[in-house]
């Protein structure tokens, strides 16, 4: 970081931007929406898979603070802001609500501010960490989280850049060794169950293009994440049928992103 705030390359395309531009933002450059459309073009389906990822972790949030009774979250991962940020959906909830912000990108670290707001009950604090640290993301949340209590934590779309299985398991189980009983874990990762090749040529472009590489999970890879967890219904689905809005007539048309919730017995 300069003396006047986080360096930002607009040369190259940048995940959180790229994300930033299919959900309908204005926090992305030429690079981002180029790279964008490319995929678009590829599988115009990826637009629909952000927002009901947007929408899975607005979902999941609601279930821990209106549902389950959490009353603390950390959101690993977070991107930039946007519309129902972790802290606006649980303090909607439960006002009380404590929220721990983590990311390593320069441009969230810049729009960090935003996340800061927060109810007169509740609290919201950002630390810039990656997520290969969890003891100094642990560390840091301590001070506004109560390890005591239980925890929500979230890591929507991030373990898919720890492209190692091994790695991102043991990163898992490293976080949630900490959080006490009660505590649930929310988290989804890129399929191409859905739209095969068409993912995969997706994977490719993203790998050549982007500031970071990310691998493809099968549904049965990411139900390993979940060991030693009492997983919630429905399981490991597409994003878009976890606990969706009621509707009527068919089901929500899957997206290649599966997803799920466990509670730390």
């Amino acid at each position: 970081m300069s003396e006047h705030g986080p360096e930002i390359d607009t040369s190259v395309s940048h995940v959180a931007r790229i994300w930033n531009y299919w959900l309908g933002g204005k926090d992305n450059y030429p690079v981002d929406r180029e790279v964008g459309d490319q995929i678009l073009e590829l599988l115009p389906d990826v637009a629909r898979l952000a927002r009901a990822s947007r929408l899975f972790l607005n979902r999941a949030v609601w279930y821990m603070a209106a549902e389950a009774g959490i009353r603390q979250f950390i959101d690993i991962g977070t991107g930039l802001p946007t519309v129902d940020n972790t802290h606006e959906v649980a303090q909607r909830a439960a006002p009380e609500s404590r929220i721990v912000y983590v990311d390593n990108d320069p441009l969230v670290l810049a729009h960090a501010q935003a996340l800061l707001t927060s109810t007169p009950e509740g609290a919201t604090a950002y630390i810039d960490a990656d997520l290969r640290e969890p003891e100094l993301i642990l560390a840091g949340a301590a001070a506004t989280l109560d390890f005591s209590r239980p925890i929500g934590l979230t890591l929507m779309g991030i373990l898919e850049f720890i492209t190692d299985d091994a790695e991102a398991q043991s990163i898992v189980r490293r976080l949630l060794a900490a959080l006490p009983s009660g505590s649930h874990f929310a988290m989804y990762d890129g399929t191409n169950v859905i739209h095969g090749a068409a993912s995969d040529r997706i994977v490719e472009l993203w790998n050549a293009e982007g500031n970071a590489g990310l691998v493809l999970r099968s549904p049965e890879r990411i139900a390993r994440f979940f060991d030693g967890l009492e997983l919630l219904e429905p399981g490991v689905v597409s994003v878009a049928r976890w606990r969706p809005e009621v509707t009527v007539g068919e089901p929500p048309e899957e997206v290649d992103a599966f997803c799920g919730m466990g509670r730390k017995p």
